[in-house]
């Protein structure tokens, strides 16, 4: 899963489902907080999953690194303070922890290689290329993960899901956190000595109360967020 923008229930609903059919390893791949309004609550609700693991994405990039090392442009004033909202509610504790995730991981098993990660990564591996893969296409991504050898790549950032297959097998499973649906979308990869499976699932969610926390807890840019992350309006 990715992208699950600290929106608890979401994340609350597709643990739920998970839990109950099982797994070996669970994967989020970026982007757990920020947007939403629980990050805190999420991010512990992912830290306490057994055999989880956890992968930077942009927002927790923002939370280590600082965003006062942002080019101006790349922010709006609205923005910054949306940030720094949610950096406070997190704390140095977090901060700390978040600081150790990856920015990939590689799980390979029976002949099978998957790679997770938020988005393809320049040449240090701690920067996120500055391209666009929104309905892209195989040739598009076997471009930006020309240098990685792998079976199927697991990838986020975009919010819209994605399952193509090029050079090997590319798949975002969509926001599971943003969506204007109420739904919480995720995959599962399934590996066999015959080869793998991926598998794409959504599960409903009651909007309700993320809808009312926007405005009870008063959150930077949320006329903004949730218009184009929600399609709602205040």
């Amino acid at each position: 899963m990715t992208d699950s923008h600290a929106n608890l229930p979401a994340l609350q609903a597709a643990l739920a489902a998970i839990n109950k059919e099982g797994y070996d390893v669970l994967v989020h791949t970026g982007d757990a907080i920020a947007i939403g309004p629980y990050p805190s609550e999420c991010l512990e609700l992912l830290t306490s999953s057994p055999n989880i693991r956890l992968i930077k994405g942009n927002h927790e990039s923002y939370f280590v690194e600082g965003i006062t090392d942002l080019q101006p442009s790349s922010m709006s004033a609205g923005e910054v303070q949306h940030q720094r909202w949610t950096h406070e509610r997190l704390g140095p504790t977090a901060k700390a922890l978040i600081s150790h995730w990856p920015y990939r991981l590689d799980i390979e098993d029976s002949g099978t290689r998957a790679m997770f990660v938020h988005y393809p990564l320049d040449e240090s591996g701690r920067e996120f290329l500055p391209i666009r893969l929104v309905e892209p296409s195989a040739a598009q991504l076997d471009d930006a993960f020309c240098k990685v050898s792998a079976s199927v790549i697991f990838c986020g950032h975009e919010h819209s899901p994605f399952d193509v297959q090029g050079r090997c097998r590319y798949v975002n499973p969509g926001s599971l956190g943003c969506s204007r649906e109420a739904s919480a979308r995720y995959c599962v990869l399934d590996i066999s000595p015959r080869g793998f499976t991926v598998t794409h699932h959504s599960v409903a969610y009651d909007m309700t109360a993320l809808l009312q926390a926007f405005e009870q807890r008063n959150v930077p840019e949320r006329e903004l967020i949730l218009r184009v992350f929600f399609g709602r309006s205040r």
